[in-house]
């Protein structure tokens, strides 16, 4: 059944919406794991503070000796960026049915200014001129970032610039605290900035054209993308042979469609990563959204690479195995035969290995995954364990088709009988073999499931030729001698010589029946070309006793040659 055109897109839209969804509503969102920010370097651990999602500065507390018992380091940053965060975001300590009632109170009942809920209940907000980050040491104490507001008596705290931060650094405190505030300072007001209304109006302004242009770009591709698709599909079903497809100019189509649905998969990312990024706070969030595609593109280029290089070594090692001048003559044409069949099963094995090794690096860059604890390991591994057992059919096909390729009991082109069905291996797979009876029809095996195989073709051919002979028949050494006669004269047939192995045997009388006497002749041939002698042999004896008057069975009781 053909798929519908629109289920890639679909299915590439789910993934890319499914993380967007979780970003615009946190209270949807998965369990974060732990903060992988935090980091050991030497003897301290270190964590980054972030305004508005970017980092800005790094604090620090010692693992050992001085300073034992303090808060970590992620702990310290967790409380710094929330300091920060009271001078550019507003904050919401209530809920929407806790807000609307305290608006009714002071309305209606009470008449006051103060609101909790709404507004700045805290009285540090205001434009970026007016806050100033000052440096602020007691005679025996560590130095205090501080900010000075307008309108605000008292300065609010930052932070304290403690002695791990100073020994990380490099710096003396007071050295470092210097430095920080030029910094906090100018990152402080460049995020109350952004977060007024003005400019926020203005960063909706842009994304939303911004998004209008993807939208109508991501339509022309798309566009494009079907009607390509369209034309394809005409071209197949107005193709009278395989060559008509294997042009230079429908190889182009296809691969300009296929660099057009990706372009719409591209701009879809696009479109997400810029929604997010209009979100103050979230840029890096967009940023490794828009990153991600193109890591996953770079690993894809990078394990594509590998694979050919893989190819190329799997096949200069197999060409030199079935060149080798040590294989009798008589077994060059199985090897040959084994070779296009063992290239094609390493390249199918570099391929799954390759893809394997894809998925693993892309759920590597999952956030949260690097940093699996030792039981979620335990526990993937259960899992593993547990899809082993429900899939073991598939791993006992893998295997067994593993044994068919390196022992060689079929390859492709042989003519083969397994369990009673009968025909020619058009393809060894890694978990099925696929035949073609003598009726067209296609017949898939599972690789596991073979118990009684017969391989017809493999290095040679041969067939036990039956040639029934009336029982009135009074003369039947005459009639064996002109049947030997005539096998030397097919032997010696230049047409047919060529086709035999061996000479034909006369086997001689085979059975005597009340249907006539079975005469036995075994042909030995090259690979597949039994049938055809057979074919010839049967008629030219037929021919020759019909001519010297040596009658012949019924015809129940001649035996029909094989497909």
């Amino acid at each position: 059944m053909r798929r519908p055109w629109y289920l890639p897109l679909l299915l590439a839209l789910s993934c890319l919406l499914l993380p967007a969804a979780w970003a615009s509503d946190p209270a949807s969102a998965p369990t974060a794991p732990p903060d992988p920010a935090e980091r050991l370097a030497g003897s301290y651990d270190v964590a980054p503070v972030r305004i508005l999602g970017i980092p800005a500065i790094s604090v620090a507390s010692p693992v050992v000796g001085p300073g034992e018992g303090s808060p970590d380091a992620r702990r310290r940053a967790s409380v710094i960026e929330g300091n920060l965060s009271l001078l550019y975001r507003p904050q919401t300590l209530c809920s929407g049915g806790e807000a609307v009632a305290e608006a009714v109170l002071e309305t209606l009942v009470l008449g006051g200014p103060d609101r909790l809920c709404t507004g700045d209940p805290w009285n540090v907000l205001g434009t970026p001129q007016d806050l100033r980050v000052v440096v602020t040491q007691s005679a025996p104490g560590p130095p205090v970032l501080e900010a000075r507001l307008k309108g605000r008596p008292e300065a609010l705290p930052l932070l304290t610039v403690t002695a791990a931060d100073a020994r990380l650094h490099g710096q003396t405190p007071t050295a470092l605290a210097g430095r920080w505030r030029q910094l906090l300072q100018r990152r402080l007001r460049h995020a109350r900035l952004t977060m007024q209304p003005d400019q926020l109006a203005i960063r909706l302004q842009a994304t939303l054209a911004a998004e209008l242009f993807l939208a109508l770009s991501m339509g022309l591709s798309f566009w494009g993308w079907s009607h390509l698709r369209a034309r394809l599909r005409a071209r197949q079903q107005s193709a009278q042979t395989a060559a008509d497809l294997q042009g230079l100019r429908p190889q182009l189509l296809m691969l300009l469609g296929r660099l057009l649905f990706l372009a719409v998969l591209v701009q879809l990312v696009m479109m997400l990563a810029l929604g997010v990024t209009a979100i103050p706070g979230q840029i890096p969030l967009g940023m490794a959204l828009l990153m991600q595609p193109i890591a996953v593109l770079f690993k894809l280029l990078l394990l594509g690479l590998v694979a050919f290089l893989l190819r190329l070594l799997a096949a200069f090692v197999l060409r030199q195995w079935v060149s080798s001048l040590r294989v009798p003559f008589e077994e060059r044409a199985r090897r040959d035969q084994r070779y296009r069949n063992l290239v094609q099963a390493s390249q199918r094995l570099i391929d799954l290995g390759c893809i394997a090794m894809l998925v693993i690096l892309v759920l590597a860059d999952i956030p949260g995954i690097s940093e699996l604890s030792f039981n979620a390991v335990l526990a993937g591994g259960a899992l593993l364990g547990g899809l082993a057992i429900a899939f073991q059919g598939l791993l006992r096909d893998f295997v067994a088709g593993l044994v068919v390729l390196v022992d060689d009991h079929y390859a492709v082109g042989d003519w083969v009988e397994i369990d009673g069905l009968e025909g020619d291996v058009v393809d060894v797979g890694l978990l099925v073999t696929v035949l073609r009876a003598a009726d067209q029809r296609v017949v898939v095996v599972q690789n596991s499931s073979c118990q009684h195989l017969v391989n017809h073709t493999k290095i040679r051919s041969g067939i036990d030729v039956v040639l029934p002979l009336a029982v009135t028949n009074a003369d039947l050494p005459g009639a064996l001698a002109l049947i030997r006669a005539e096998l030397e004269l097919f032997a010696s047939d230049p047409l047919w010589s060529l086709e035999q192995m061996a000479p034909p045997q006369l086997r001689g009388v085979n059975g005597v029946g009340p249907l006539g006497i079975q005469v036995s002749v075994m042909l030995t041939t090259r690979t597949g070309r039994q049938w055809a002698c057979q074919r010839e042999l049967l008629a030219r004896l037929v021919t020759r006793l019909q001519r010297e008057g040596i009658a012949l069975a019924g015809a129940s009781a001649a035996v029909l040659p094989a497909p």
